[in-house]
């Protein structure tokens, strides 16, 4: 029986990889709902080509898109609109799978949403966990859902641990003959430049990542490093362990995807060429496989394979993020609400590239943390933060 899908920010580089890998496999799923926050264009052939049953986009552009749906005959396509939308198909009763692919804290609601509806959830936002991820984590675990990561570091790491390793207790220790969790990074676009060269960085050349087609924000926080950092917020959450068991690897040619350590000193490595479509049909087909059109890795051609520490000093939001999960609580949904400020403010050049991380770093220091209690708290000082973040930019660039 195929399975209903449901892809939260479809126009997105997550969405497009998602829609190719159901184009491949058209007995297997079929597209329920679709979301989409600016591109309406690229939304509307979308909506041409899968036929979806709803769409949502801000009400802001409803019309336009009412407009598009009458001259091309997709009339029978309901439209929702806004945060109420995107939770009423996260969680729709006729949804099997949703793919969480909202950049930033946007997607934290509809994505817990679709968790207490008890679905299939491919995790590709990773603010989402690191902003509630105890929450987000219990809620999977009361409702069943089926928390699965489509980032590719956290899905090698999900196919390189020992079966049944989540039925374990969550206590922060590493279990079943796991050691250590190796989180690889490409160490993006500036891994060679002296900090000297990073503070004339432009937007421009941060959005140019060397392996990965991204987003401009994912792509910045890569080269901040910072994506690393929430990625290892994310990766204690999902895999039940404390930071200090996750170590970074500095990994240029992304081949390997992260690897598992093991107390018997064995590595396993999970490494293929870089490129989304791995990871979410592995996700969405799980514990199955399922073909995809990504070739499979040439050893003879990928011949070397370089690691090194990463360099705090020049990549100073690595740190933050570490020392954010160590504090705990709100600390690391503080660190993501003034990151997403401040990438925002680099990419209209009111600061610069060094400057990203002395914004969340300030934040850090001037907004109370405390307990993650509730959703609503998060929320809130996610807007405390985001108002700290903006008057230290405002300040920098005055």
């Amino acid at each position: 029986m195929s399975q209903s899908v449901c892809i939260l920010g479809v126009t997105g580089s997550i969405g497009q990889s998602t829609l190719k890998i159901l184009q491949q496999h058209p007995e297997k799923y079929s597209v329920f709902a679709v979301t989409a926050h600016s591109r309406i264009l690229e939304l509307v052939e979308i909506c041409k080509q899968y036929r979806p049953k709803v769409v949502v986009v801000p009400s802001s552009r409803v019309k336009e898109l009412q407009q598009s749906f009458n001259e091309q005959s997709l009339t029978d396509i309901e439209i929702l609109t806004d945060e109420a939308g995107l939770i009423a198909v996260a969680e729709h009763a006729d949804v099997d799978v949703v793919m969480a692919a909202i950049v930033g804290a946007a997607g934290l609601l509809p994505t817990l949403a679709a968790v207490k509806a008890g679905k299939r959830v491919l995790l590709a936002n990773k603010e989402a966990l690191v902003m509630s991820g105890d929450i987000m984590m219990q809620a999977a675990r009361d409702y069943q859902a089926e928390l699965l990561p489509v980032d590719s570091e956290h899905n090698a790491i999900f196919q390189c641990l020992p079966e049944g390793y989540f039925q374990n207790e969550r206590n922060g220790q590493p279990k079943q003959g796991v050691s250590r969790i190796l989180l690889t990074a490409s160490g993006g676009p500036f891994l060679n430049h002296s900090l000297e060269q990073l503070h004339s960085v432009t937007p421009a050349q941060a959005c140019k990542h060397p392996n990965w087609s991204m987003g401009q924000k994912i792509s910045v926080d890569s080269a901040t490093l910072m994506n690393k950092g929430l990625e290892l917020i994310e990766a204690c959450h999902l895999f039940a362990i404390s930071e200090q068991f996750v170590t970074v690897v500095v990994h240029p040619q992304s081949i390997i995807h992260s690897m598992v350590q093991y107390v018997d000193g064995s590595t396993l490595a999970q490494m293929g060429n870089p490129d989304m479509c791995t990871p979410i049909a592995h996700a969405l087909a799980w514990p199955e496989r399922i073909q995809t059109h990504v070739p499979a890795l040439d050893l003879f051609t990928n011949q070397q394979l370089d690691f090194q520490e990463p360099d705090t000093i020049r990549f100073p939001a690595l740190k933050l993020a570490r020392q954010a999960m160590q504090s705990g609580g709100l600390a690391p949904a503080i660190l993501n609400a003034a990151n997403e400020i401040a990438v925002a403010a680099f990419l209209q050049n009111n600061i610069g590239f060094t400057d990203i991380a002395q914004v969340v770093e300030q934040t850090l220091n001037q907004v109370e943390g405390g307990a993650t209690e509730s959703i609503e708290r998060i929320l809130q000082v996610d807007q405390m933060a985001r108002s700290v973040a903006q008057q230290i930019v405002t300040h920098k660039g005055s």
